[in-house]
């Protein structure tokens, strides 16, 4: 059926779920661009001398650079303007050619912070394009579709990982060009087919207004919503930066090193890549119990492991190993449920303002976090992980309304 309510013809159906497909895989492939640094770390760090609070704030540029680039999007009205599958090429192209450069010889490390800065503006032209083009290409209730999108931005921020791992005797720079390889395909790909049948017309540039913020703060289910989105952010990115520390600190040991000597480099990839199963459960068990149950959950849980553990003794291995993958799954399994709450809880027609300063305001607090554990890292060892406790804990606080809603006024 399409959103009319009448019979799709099957050709039709055919291609919207080979579009999709496209899409997704498009994602994966284009997100590389995300964490390649972290896939080619040892390299890098030696070239450039880089402890892990430097090397820290050259994957804090990234976000800041996807920061500025969502911001300069919607304010300027082209993410609507123009076609999302062009935007979504073109933004694959530059990323690519970007984090490319950084293997140049003589490139500095000031000069690939301003790199990275550029790779971030690319990635907002490439995850929330991503976004527009799932519900272009499949209409009504996209929530599914966004967990299988978020999912494939989950494997594409493995993807640098297990490139490392396929290649253990490649030079650190064939990681970074192999995921710009990857990203151009990606772009090619969504190019080849174009926007979906659901395209909506072209928008005007957004404004930011007082009043337009008052009436978003005035929504109590939207207050919840970001509040554990923010929390959940908190927590992401910077476990991300530092799985392969953890992975390495496990696999390093004497008495497992000659075991896991094949096993360095893909149980990184491994761990990242399991929140894609995260999401895609999520995903289906939203569909029976709702977004914010889900949601609720995984962030308990991502907090309760954070905080479990670096408690459990090295000696443990087996058990930190499984921590470590219940952790992966967990702590990106309610990024689609925020993303569906707040679309359901924004006034219609200040839905782009209400994501964009959701998005830009969790990726901002995501590079505090990146930055403060890349330091404690170096002083604390794995005791620096309960920094990222009060995130899940403020998120779960923060959004209980939306899971026992009763008595909450409806705003």
């Amino acid at each position: 059926m399409n959103t009319s309510g009448q019979p799709l013809d099957p050709k039709a159906h055919r291609w919207r779920l080979g579009g999709l497909a496209v899409v997704v895989l498009a994602q994966c492939l284009g997100t590389s661009l995300w964490f390649s640094p972290a896939g080619a770390a040892v390299g890098l760090m030696a070239r450039w001398q880089l402890d892990g609070p430097g090397f820290a704030w050259l994957l804090a540029a990234t976000q800041l650079g996807f920061i500025g680039g969502s911001l300069l999007l919607a304010l300027t009205g082209a993410a609507d303007r123009w076609p999302a599958s062009k935007v979504f090429a073109a933004s694959c192209v530059l990323g690519a050619l970007a984090n490319a450069s950084v293997v140049m010889p003589q490139m500095g490390v000031a000069t690939a912070w301003w790199v990275r800065l550029l790779v971030g503006v690319s990635l907002a032209g490439i995850y929330p394009l991503g976004m527009k083009l799932v519900v272009q290409w499949v209409g009504g209730k996209p929530a599914l579709a966004l967990a299988w999108l978020v999912a494939m931005l989950t494997l594409g921020t493995a993807m640098p990982h297990a490139l490392r791992a396929f290649g253990v005797s490649w030079p650190w720079e064939h990681v970074l060009v192999g995921a710009s390889l990857l990203a151009l395909v990606g772009g090619l790909a969504v190019a080849a087919v174009g926007d979906g049948r659901f395209r909506p017309p072209a928008a005007n540039a957004l404004r930011l207004s007082t009043l337009d913020l008052r009436t978003l703060a005035k929504r109590p289910a939207l207050r919840a919503s970001a509040g554990g989105y923010f929390g959940h952010m908190w927590e992401l990115y910077a476990f991300w930066a530092v799985v392969p520390l953890l992975c390495a600190s496990l696999l390093t040991r004497p008495d497992v090193a000659q075991v896991a000597t094949g096993w360095w480099g893909w149980l990184p990839a491994v761990v990242i890549g399991a929140g894609a199963l995260g999401c895609l459960l999520g995903g289906y068990i939203a569909r029976a119990v709702g977004s914010a149950p889900v949601a609720f959950v995984a962030l308990l849980g991502s907090g309760l492991v954070g905080l479990v553990y670096p408690f459990v003794p090295h000696s443990m291995v087996g058990l930190k190993l499984c921590l470590l993958l219940a952790w992966g799954i967990l702590v990106v399994a309610d990024s689609p449920q925020f993303s569906a709450l707040s679309s359901q809880a924004a006034p219609p027609r200040l839905l782009g303002m209400a994501l964009v300063l959701q998005n830009g305001l969790g990726f901002l607090i995501s590079v505090v976090s990146i930055v403060l554990l890349g330091a404690l890292m170096d002083r604390w060892g794995e005791r620096a992980l309960w920094l990222l406790v009060p995130g899940p804990l403020w998120g779960v606080w923060a959004m209980r309304s939306l899971v026992w809603p009763a008595g909450r006024s409806t705003g």
